[in-house]
C-alpha cells in the first residue's frame, strides 16, 4: 500500500483461515499500533473460512499502513479491502438535488415545464424582480472557489477543493435552511474568476466566495460587490472576523478590559488578518498593530502589497517596529491567523496581565494551549479538541438566512458587527467563562440570533430590499 489512508477510521475486510489464526490474535495486532476495534461484521462464513469488516478507529495515521502491512505478513489473513469511512462518505458527493413536489401526470408536467411554464417565464421577463419569488434565486447560494488556498492544503485545484465546497453546503442547508450549490473554477485568473460569477449570479440570490488565495481575494469580492446587487461575501475573511469578534467581546469581559483600551496584536496579515482587524478597528478599536513574517507593518514602510499599505495607514499608531517577540511586551491581545509554533511561552509572558490569547492557526495552534494555560486569562483557538473553538459555522448559516430573507443588496459592516454580537449573547452572564467566552457549532440558537440582529442591521442602514413578515 503506497502512502497513507489519510484518515483515523478505517474498514478492513479480511478472510480469515480460522485452521491458522485466531481472531483474537488479530484484534492483539490492532492493538499494538494503537489501533481500536470499534465494530465486527461477519460477512460470509464457512467451516475454516470467514469474511468479515473489521472498523478500526487509529489516533495515530501514520500507523495505519505498519499496521495492514503486519496483518498481511499474517499467515492465513488475506486483505480483501480496506475502505476510509471518511472515503466511503463521500463517494458520489455528499449532496444530491430534490423537487420540491412530485411530477406525477401530464398536468404537473404542462404546469412544472410546458406550455404553462412560459407564463412564468414571461412574468419575470416584464418584472426581472420577481425572480426573487418564482425561483431557486429567492433561497440559493452558490458557494464558489478556484481551490487556490483550500484549508491547510494550499493550491490544490478546482478537483480536489469540491469536497469542501460540498460540505459548506451542507452545513448551509442544515443549519440556516440555505439551499447551497457549490461551483470550482477550473482558472485562478481574477478578471475569468470575476466574469464567471457574474454570468451566474442569475440563478443565485447570493455568493460565498470560499478559499481563493490573497491578495486576490480582496479584489475579486470587491468588484463583485460592485457589479453586483445581491450579497456576496469572502467567508475565509469576514466569516473567521465575525466570530472572532463575537468572541473577543466574551473574553475582554471575563479579564474585564475594555475593546478600546487594549493593545492587539495580530499575527498573519492575509485575508483574515485583515478582516479580523478591520471589524476590530469598525467595533472601537484603536491600538492594532499587525505582524507578518517580515516584522511589524508600520506606515514608515512602503509594501509591494497593495492591502498591506492600507493597514499600514489605518493601524499601529505608535509606529511600532520589530518582530513579533518585540511588538508583543505590553499587549493584551495575541490574534494568531499565521503557523503553528510561532509563539513562545517566553513571548505571552511580555504581555500584560490576563493576556487573550486566539491562536487559531490548523492544525496546529501558534502555541499549544497547555504550555500557556496558567498565564493567559482567555485561550481561544480553531480547533475542536480544545474549549473556545473559532469556528466560522457559527456566523455564515445565520447571515445568508438574514441576507436572503430581506433580500439585502450587500452584507455590509454593520451586519457583520450584528452578527458578531448575535452570537456573543447566546453565552449568558452567568455562562461566561475563560473556557466558555464562544457557543459550541451546534448552538441552536446562534443561527436565530444571528439572523434577527442582521435583518435588523440591514434595514436600519438601508440595503434590505424587503421585510420580512415576522419583522413587520
Amino acid at each position: 500500500m503506497q502512502g497513507g489512508i489519510g484518515g483515523k477510521n478505517i474498514i478492513l475486510r479480511l478472510e480469515i483461515s480460522t485452521e491458522h489464526i485466531q481472531f483474537g490474535q488479530l484484534i492483539t495486532l490492532v492493538n499494538e499500533h494503537g489501533g481500536d476495534v470499534i465494530a465486527i461484521d461477519v460477512i460470509r462464513t464457512s467451516e475454516k473460512v470467514t469474511v468479515r469488516d473489521i472498523t478500526v478507529t487509529i489516533a495515530d495515521p501514520a500507523e495505519i499502513d505498519r499496521m495492514i502491512t503486519r496483518i498481511k505478513k499474517a499467515q492465513g489473513v488475506k486483505v480483501l479491502s480496506i475502505s476510509d469511512r471518511t472515503f466511503l462518505l463521500h463517494l458520489g458527493g455528499k449532496i444530491e438535488m430534490q423537487p420540491k413536489v412530485p411530477i406525477q401526470n401530464r398536468d404537473d408536467l404542462s404546469r412544472v415545464y410546458t406550455p404553462d411554464v412560459a407564463r412564468v417565464c414571461m412574468a419575470i421577463h416584464e418584472e426581472p424582480d420577481k425572480a426573487f419569488r418564482l425561483t431557486i434565486k429567492r433561497n440559493t447560494v452558490a458557494v464558489v472557489s478556484d481551490g487556490s488556498a483550500v484549508l491547510g492544503l494550499g493550491n490544490i485545484g478546482p478537483y480536489a477543493a469540491m469536497p469542501v465546497m460540498e460540505g459548506k453546503a451542507m452545513l448551509f442547508k442544515q443549519l440556516g435552511s440555505v439551499d447551497a450549490f457549490p461551483i470550482c473554477l477550473d482558472t485562478q485568473d481574477t478578471e475569468e474568476i470575476i466574469k464567471a460569477i457574474k454570468q451566474m449570479a442569475p440563478a443565485f440570490g447570493g455568493i460565498n466566495l470560499e478559499d481563493i488565495s490573497s491578495p486576490r481575494c480582496f479584489e475579486i469580492e470587491q468588484r463583485l460587490r460592485e457589479e453586483l446587487d445581491i450579497p456576496v461575501f469572502h467567508d475565509d475573511q469576514h466569516g473567521t472576523a465575525v466570530v472572532l469578534y463575537a468572541g473577543l467581546i466574551n473574553a475582554l469581559k471575563a479579564v474585564g478590559k475594555s475593546l478600546s483600551e487594549v493593545k492587539i496584536v495580530v499575527c498573519g496579515i492575509g485575508a483574515a488578518g485583515v478582516a479580523c482587524s478591520k471589524i476590530l478597528l469598525s467595533a472601537g478599536a484603536v491600538n492594532i498593530i499587525g505582524v507578518d513574517r517580515h516584522g511589524a507593518i508600520t506606515a514608515d514602510e512602503t509594501y509591494e502589497n497593495s492591502m498591506w499599505n492600507w493597514y499600514a495607514q489605518h493601524t499601529n499608531p505608535e509606529r511600532l517596529s520589530g518582530s513579533l517577540p518585540e511588538v508583543l511586551k505590553d499587549a493584551d491581545v495575541f490574534i494568531g491567523l499565521s503557523a503553528g509554533g510561532l509563539l513562545q511561552r517566553e513571548d505571552v509572558k511580555r504581555m500584560n496581565e490576563a493576556p487573550v490569547l486566539f491562536t487559531m492557526a490548523n492544525p496546529v495552534p501558534e502555541i499549544a494551549p497547555e504550555e500557556v494555560e496558567d498565564i493567559a486569562g482567555v485561550i481561544a483557538t480553531g480547533r475542536s479538541d480544545y474549549p473556545n473553538q473559532i469556528n466560522n459555522v457559527l456566523c455564515f448559516p445565520g447571515i445568508f438566512r438574514a441576507a436572503l430573507d430581506c433580500r439585502a443588496r450587500e452584507i455590509n459592516e454593520e451586519m457583520k458587527l450584528a452578527a458578531a454580537e448575535a452570537i456573543a449573547s447566546t453565552i449568558r452572564p452567568e455562562e461566561l467563562n475563560k473556557l466558555y467566552i464562544i457557543p459550541g457549532v451546534f448552538n441552536e440558537s446562534a443561527v436565530q440570533r444571528v439572523r434577527e440582529n442582521v435583518i435588523k442591521a440591514a434595514i436600519a442602514s438601508g440595503v434590505a430590499r424587503r421585510v420580512p413578515r415576522d419583522f413587520r
